[in-house]
């Protein structure tokens, strides 16, 4: 089987858990979770940082629960709609914690910091790997968010660029321009 033909069947499980869920199976909505959380977080924390990164999520899957009825659509416009629905709570996130005073530094740097990938195939291996958040978190945040959203999250430029509020053109152009960078960083890297 190829990785085209995996993914497909990926989204049509994911899509049949999706529909399972919106009649009120609970089985269905964990299965739900468990594909899309992981990528998910990862997209949060190149928002709000580590610290907030699991909160965040979750006030995001409190709101995918609360609506998750009125969605229609396919796997990738429900993974588009979830990081929509989580890009929303990070961004609320963000302005109610520049509204607070700061104790002990400035966590305004936090938001301008991503997460971290090289290409695609070594992005998706080292997911979970501190190394690449490292490297993420260096991208300016268009591009960091647009890398996380095309490569990890897995959307179309398309269902990235609704995400962000964005042309299709912009968020290809700020992936490819990430991804360019990180593989510059990881030389640069591997060379010391």
């Amino acid at each position: 089987m190829g990785q085209d033909e995996g993914v497909r069947e990926e989204d049509a499980e994911l899509i049949a858990a999706v529909h399972a869920a919106q009649e009120g199976d609970e089985c269905a909505f964990r299965t739900v979770y468990r594909a899309v959380q992981p990528r998910l977080l990862c997209y949060v924390r190149t928002l709000v940082g580590e610290p907030d990164a699991q909160d965040v999520t979750s006030e995001a899957w409190l709101q995918i629960a609360r609506d998750l009825e009125r969605f229609s659509g396919n796997a990738i416009r429900f993974r588009g709609w979830a990081a929509r629905t989580a890009r929303n709570r990070a961004l609320d996130h963000l302005r109610m914690r520049d509204r607070r005073p700061a104790i002990g530094g400035d966590e305004r740097e936090l938001a301008d910091k991503p997460a971290d990938m090289d290409t695609a195939r070594e992005a998706l291996e080292a997911l979970g790997t501190g190394r690449t958040l490292r490297l993420i978190a260096q991208l300016p945040q268009d591009q960091a968010e647009a890398v996380v959203l095309r490569v990890v999250v897995g959307l179309d430029a398309k269902s990235a660029a609704e995400v962000l509020g964005k042309r299709p053109g912009a968020v290809r152009t700020a992936a490819h321009w990430g991804l360019r960078t990180l593989a510059e960083l990881l030389n640069v890297e591997g060379a010391g």
